[in-house]
């Protein structure tokens, strides 16, 4: 088994967000405990459709399970809609100089339920809205080293205003936290 703290040194440069950190084999960890139906009263309210459509930067953070930074990114989106279907292209730029693009194909299944599917996703993420909360839960193949690791991610957004967005997701695997990725979104226009 590799090491973790190989895996947060060597590997964090593939670390996703999203979603905007979303996908797969619904393993929960970390905030396991916290119910999303506890937002449901709280605004603005989120709409992950009305939120991502059109472009958005995000700002992020990899830390490790003690606290420390060990990479920071920005990614660049542009997302649109026809139907059901919603395609965020996603392209990450890591302080270290690396690389990496992800295209979500996204599911509107109503009433605020969403699936989300990526190449580096196992299964099929599955999302859920909340007044101004939104949860994924996934599981992503991480390369680490030569190595892929399946990791458990529990991804939580909370919309602040029309054009910024929060987002925390617990990184886990066989139930260990690995770290968290957060973000920080924001859309150059508001939200009516």
């Amino acid at each position: 088994m590799l090491n973790r703290r190989n895996f947060l040194n060597r590997g964090a440069q593939t670390l996703p967000i999203l979603g905007v950190g979303m996908a797969g084999g619904l393993a929960l960890s970390g905030c396991a405990g916290v119910s999303l139906e506890g937002y449901k009263s709280e605004k603005p309210v989120f709409s992950l459709r009305e939120y991502f459509n059109g472009p958005i930067r995000a700002w992020g953070i990899f830390t490790d399970r003690s606290g420390q930074v060990q990479k920071r990114f920005t990614v660049e989106m542009n997302c649109s809609w026809s139907g059901e279907q919603g395609t965020l292209d996603e392209s990450f730029f890591y302080s270290d100089g690396t690389r990496q693009r992800r295209i979500w194909h996204l599911l509107d299944q109503g009433q605020g339920r969403f699936e989300g599917r990526a190449d580096d996703v196992v299964g099929v993420a599955l999302g859920e809205s909340s007044g101004n909360a939104f949860r994924w839960t996934y599981t992503m193949a991480l390369k680490v080293g030569e190595q892929v690791w399946r990791v458990e991610f529990d991804d939580w957004m909370f919309l602040m205003d029309g054009q910024v967005l929060l987002n925390k997701s617990a990184m886990s695997k066989w139930g260990f936290h690995l770290g968290d990725v957060t973000l920080s979104f924001t859309r150059p226009t508001p939200l009516a």
